[in-house]
């Protein structure tokens, strides 16, 4: 029997379209709450894009950019910009939805990735005993080198998550112009 983790990892993206039909139709945006949760999910967005610029999966352990100040650049970035879009929402119950998603989709993933980084790559540790898992340092990690490649950005296509980001930044739009 498969375990939790590995059926989160396969149904997160799945669950993540499943979530923005609901998202829409809970969504009660005006103007300023679509402006305030757009600032917030851009930043949310940067940090994923510079994660994935720095990140050359399975081959190195990622220990540079904004891997040097938090494990999981990537989650966060997603989980400021859902913090964004449940701004823009203007809606608890997709706030609540938010956070169950986060821990009972996300943490199991990030915790079997970690295992598999820990198995893969022996400095892991000592990695781990320097760097937070999610929520990030104010100093960088002192093993860190490395820069920013587009190239490593294009090849985990991670421009999807700009092109999802506005097709919701869009509907949101649009709801709110329906909406009056």
């Amino acid at each position: 029997m498969a375990s939790w983790s590995s059926v989160a990892r396969r149904i997160r993206v799945p669950l993540g379209f499943v979530f923005a039909a609901l998202y829409m139709w809970l969504a009660k945006p005006t103007l300023a709450s679509i402006i305030l949760g757009l600032v917030v999910a851009i930043s949310g967005l940067a940090v994923r894009a510079l994660a994935s610029g720095h990140v050359q999966k399975n081959e190195q352990l990622a220990t540079s950019g904004p891997y040097a100040y938090t494990r999981n650049p990537l989650y966060l970035g997603s989980l400021i910009t859902a913090c964004g879009f449940a701004l823009a929402s203007r809606n608890w119950w997709v706030v609540a939805g938010i956070a169950a998603l986060f821990f009972a989709i996300y943490i199991p993933v990030i915790r079997s990735e970690e295992n598999f980084l820990r198995g893969r790559f022996p400095e892991f540790e000592s990695y781990c005993a320097e760097v937070p898992v999610l929520f990030p340092r104010l100093t960088s990690f002192k093993g860190a080198g490395g820069t920013f490649s587009w190239e490593l950005y294009r090849k985990h296509r991670e421009y999807n998550a700009l092109i999802g980001a506005a097709i919701i930044a869009a509907a949101l739009f649009a709801k709110l112009l329906l909406i009056k």
